[in-house]
């Protein structure tokens, strides 16, 4: 009998890494039912991503959603459009890992900027929406230092602007 569980023991603690697999972003987008766009020119003179060593940043984007939160929309409104802003930095991050997501290790940094009315004070609430879609599908390599500020204006007067800052895998 002790042989046994000892043989199970065994079993289980060399067996524990495989079943502590990292998150599958790529399955999770697609449990999610995400449809990610295709990555557009940029709107000036910029790149969309740059890379630097092992670290991946992104330029702002933003959604096809407009105003100013606390004024034109609502706070779910705000944080419906930080997760469309993060369906679109998804696909963003798409092309510059190559189609692989899987390399992305880990999110470092992301400034969430809202186009919010001059009263208006929940801007972490707004940029949830981000934050929460890239922990839904990163998992715990989707948590990140943030900063969320609102700003007077956005260019075309768009809700959210969110910048984004990846480590990727060696």
């Amino acid at each position: 009998m002790k042989l046994k569980q000892l043989i199970l023991g065994l079993a289980f603690i060399f067996c524990l890494p495989m079943m502590v697999q990292a998150q599958n972003p790529e399955a999770k987008i697609k449990e999610l039912g995400l449809n990610l766009p295709e990555v557009g020119a940029p709107m000036g003179t910029y790149v969309k991503w740059r890379q630097v060593g092992n670290v991946l940043y992104l330029a702002g984007n933003g959604p096809d959603v407009y105003g100013k939160v606390g004024a034109d929309l609502t706070v779910e409104e705000g944080y419906q459009a930080a997760r469309e802003t993060g369906v679109e930095i998804l696909a963003v991050l798409k092309a510059a890992t190559g189609g692989d997501l899987s390399r992305i290790k880990q999110f470092v940094k992301v400034l969430g900027m809202v186009n919010s009315a001059p009263d208006f004070t929940k801007h972490p609430a707004v940029i949830n929406g981000f934050s929460d879609l890239m922990v839904e599908v990163f998992g715990e390599a989707g948590k990140h230092a943030r900063s969320a500020v609102g700003v007077a204006a956005l260019p075309n007067d768009i809700a959210v602007e969110i910048e984004v800052i990846v480590e990727l895998k060696d």
